[in-house]
């Protein structure tokens, strides 16, 4: 994979490039939106849940009304990597048939290329959360920010992972980008984004681990608002099990991958 990245480095810029710059194709702002939508969401979350619903995270009873939107936005900035890096995978193939028919074109870089887009995304929306600590979160530290970034390994390698798996089934069977759209929608209920794992019963808590998003979102929370660094040990298990799902992930699209251009 790393041989793979480094000899179509420009290549995968370029479609990287291409993939982030479509999105503001046209419009008038362009890509001011990257941090326009984020602002509009966290101002949002904000009169939502600290304002209508006088929601507090867990048992603390601060009166912090932006405190309470960031560690919501926090947790939506790792879920949407996730997610945007899956829902755009399940079509990557269909959307680019011209690449298939090329025997030389690399497919195995088109879900790496999601992933980076989603990547940059979330690199507006963490500036945005960062600022919004500097101004209305108290007792900071700038150590608990850079420890937060550490998280952004093992969520790329497992999006990237599921990315290669919606990829090359959803070549084969057309309903999956439906299947996975609902899919998401449930994970975003029973991933703790709105609220703390610590509120769900103690019996649930095996079963909210399987969720890869689950130990991440958690963890990269609790290194910027508690200021609490990962555990070596646990990050760097969950890292090379990310690792491992990725290549094993990477092996599955490249055997099916040679069936792609008779089913299109």
């Amino acid at each position: 994979m790393l041989n793979l990245i480094k000899q179509n480095r420009n290549l995968i810029k370029q479609l990287t490039k291409r993939e982030f710059e479509m999105k503001y194709k046209g419009s008038f702002l362009g890509v001011f939106w990257s941090f326009i939508t984020p602002l509009l969401m966290l101002a949002v979350y904000t009169f939502v849940f600290s304002v209508v619903f006088n929601a507090r995270w867990g048992i603390e009873q601060s009166d912090n009304k932006f405190e309470f939107a960031m560690i919501i936005f926090s947790g939506l900035i790792i879920y949407n990597i996730f997610n945007e890096t899956i829902s755009k995978s399940t079509t990557i193939i269909l959307s680019n048939v011209n690449y298939v028919k090329r025997v030389i074109f690399p497919l195995d870089i088109l879900p790496f290329t999601t992933l980076l887009s989603s990547l940059i995304n979330a690199l507006f929306s963490i500036v945005v959360l960062i600022v919004g600590i500097l101004i209305f979160v108290p007792n900071w530290n700038f150590t608990w920010l850079l420890l937060s970034l550490v998280y952004l390994l093992p969520i790329s390698l497992f999006s990237l992972g599921f990315a290669y798996i919606v990829a090359s089934i959803g070549v084969y069977i057309r309903d999956l980008t439906y299947t996975v759209g609902v899919l998401l929608n449930v994970l975003f209920y029973i991933t703790p984004i709105f609220y703390p794992i610590s509120l769900v019963p103690e019996f649930m808590h095996p079963i909210m681990n399987l969720n890869p998003l689950t130990y991440v979102i958690e963890g990269f929370r609790n290194a910027i608002f508690s200021g609490e660094p990962p555990n070596i040990v646990s990050f760097l298990l969950f890292t090379f099990g990310g690792y491992i799902f990725m290549l094993l992930s990477v092996l599955l699209f490249r055997k099916l991958k040679r069936g792609f251009a008779d089913v299109i």
